[in-house]
């Protein structure tokens, strides 16, 4: 029995290492083979947006909660949308600040503008829920109340909608905008290097782990068939991704649709955020995991088998951190020592991949915004932060989905939205 802990415990070790050096291989593969085969060869460009054979009427949908500072800068970016037939649709969730004001002023101004207000908060995903069901179009494109649309981004999203009947969304590209601190300045490369990378490398083996929430386009048909966003969620984009993928929906990145968003630059306000994130996608794995069991999901299987193994490497680290820290207190058998938490030459050879990645990901990602390469230096920092970072979010996230599995419908809260530039 000792010696099948023993090399259960090896091969533990060796997985830690191992996984992340593997993942970013298989990222850059998918990634580069994507590239080279849907945006380079096509010599796309974002102010080129592909002509379409006709133009339905689309409606924007912006959920809004306390969005004084934001909501009107937002509408006046889709207000210069260069597609010929939309309307703007701002549900405004209960706000206690000036959001209410603000909208019926946009909407008095501007023809395109309507404005739905609900008496009390009632979470993001009832907001888009009213907003869909009250939209006269079969076509909708969500954003966050605090995101700015570039102008040619529906006609690249819409592109995708009106190419095939089972394409039942597409997520855009999202760009940081706060970049004042260093959490700001990772975050810019994380977007490309792992978030960017990761759509485009997992569209390769068939699905993607989740739209973006900040800008989505979805047909409202394929929205219907799946029951739209599930209230009793803490991320509403995972969920509706599964759930669209589950039952047959294509969903599609589109690197052209850019959206610059605001993002968390205090420790506090990343915390908050990441825990969300992971504890969304054990809620989507806990509601969704039985039905992939069957042949006709199998697409599906290795968008949940990643998720999986980072789970397993996220607690994992976590022992092998304990495990380090306890025998720098109490003595430990020598099998079970961990060496150093930096793995010599195998940590050379994590970093270098790592920097690799990040160097692919950021030439991919210069034809869409210039300039990215003056944050690569940034990134040394990521490893150590963010996987840091990663692993504590996973071990407290998860047993808060499986605690809050029954729980009742969540409501708004101001999330940190970083330095403004």
């Amino acid at each position: 029995m000792n010696d099948v802990i023993q090399h259960s415990y090896s091969w533990l070790l060796h997985f830690q290492l191992y996984y992340p050096l593997f993942m970013a291989c298989v990222w850059m593969i998918g990634a580069l083979y994507y590239y080279y085969h849907w945006e380079s060869g096509q010599q796309r460009h974002i102010q080129n947006p592909p002509q379409l054979a006709e133009s339905p009427p689309v409606s924007i949908i912006v959920p809004c909660y306390n969005e004084a500072n934001n909501i009107e800068e937002t509408i006046t970016f889709l207000l210069d949308s260069v597609y010929p037939h939309y309307e703007i649709i701002a549900v405004n969730d209960g706000s206690s600040d000036d959001t209410a004001a603000i909208l019926d002023s946009l909407c008095a101004r501007h023809e395109k503008v309507r404005v739905i207000h609900l008496a009390n908060n009632q979470g993001k995903s009832m907001a888009l829920r009213m907003g869909a069901l009250l939209s006269p179009h079969d076509y909708l494109i969500c954003i966050d109340g605090d995101a700015l649309l570039d102008k040619y981004a529906i006609n690249w999203m819409m592109s995708h909608l009106l190419s095939g009947s089972r394409v039942g969304a597409v997520t855009g590209n999202p760009r940081i905008r706060t970049r004042s601190t260093l959490l700001g300045k990772i975050q810019v490369g994380e977007f490309s290097a792992i978030i960017g990378m990761i759509k485009r490398a997992q569209r390769i083996y068939g699905r993607v782990f989740t739209v973006s929430g900040v800008v989505t386009a979805f047909r409202k048909a394929a929205l219907h068939q799946t029951g739209y966003w599930s209230l009793n969620t803490v991320t509403d984009d995972i969920d509706i991704s599964w759930r669209m993928q589950i039952n047959h929906w294509d969903i599609r990145f589109e690197p052209n649709a850019l959206c610059w968003i605001l993002m968390p630059e205090t420790f506090r306000g990343l915390w908050r955020q990441r825990v969300r994130w992971a504890q969304g996608g054990m809620e989507a794995l806990l509601a969704h995991g039985r039905d992939m069991f069957a042949w006709r999901k199998r697409r599906m299987w290795a968008v949940c088998l990643e998720y999986l193994f980072s789970i397993f490497w996220a607690y994992g680290m976590a022992l092998v951190i304990v495990i380090w820290c306890l025998q720098q207190i109490i003595p430990v058998p020598e099998w079970l020592q961990v060496p150093t938490l930096i793995p010599g030459w195998k940590g050379v050879i994590l970093g270098t991949t790592c920097l690799l990645q990040f160097a692919v990901s950021m030439l991919i990602d210069s034809h869409y915004e210039r300039s990215l390469g003056k944050y690569y230096y940034w990134m040394i920092w990521y490893p150590i932060a963010y996987w840091v970072l990663s692993v504590l979010t996973t071990v407290v996230a998860v047993p808060k989905a499986l605690y809050y599995r029954k729980r009742k419908r969540g409501t708004w809260e101001s999330p940190d939205r970083g330095v403004r530039p």
